[in-house]
């Protein structure tokens, strides 16, 4: 679930609706508003690669090509 950002509580109203389920109703929650919404799509991709070759190299690739972005902006702060 991606908590929607909405009303005066910027979308904390929503998050707290979704860690409040009771047992038996698991949820994956993540962020709030479009970080959430793209982890969430990370998320299903990981759970389709299990069976899909494609799917998985893709995520690879992402993975590494994240790596490296987080490693030349290491090198921008130094």
């Amino acid at each position: 679930c991606v908590p929607v950002t909405a009303g005066a509580l910027s979308g904390v109203d929503s998050l707290y609706s979704i860690v409040q389920m009771p047992g038996g109703v698991p949820v994956a929650t993540m962020a709030i508003g479009e970080a959430g919404a793209t982890n969430a799509a990370i998320f299903a991709l990981r759970l389709l690669s299990v069976e899909d070759k494609a799917i998985a190299k893709a995520l690879a690739d992402f993975a590494e090509e994240q790596g490296k972005i987080a490693e030349e902006s290491t090198n921008e702060l130094i």
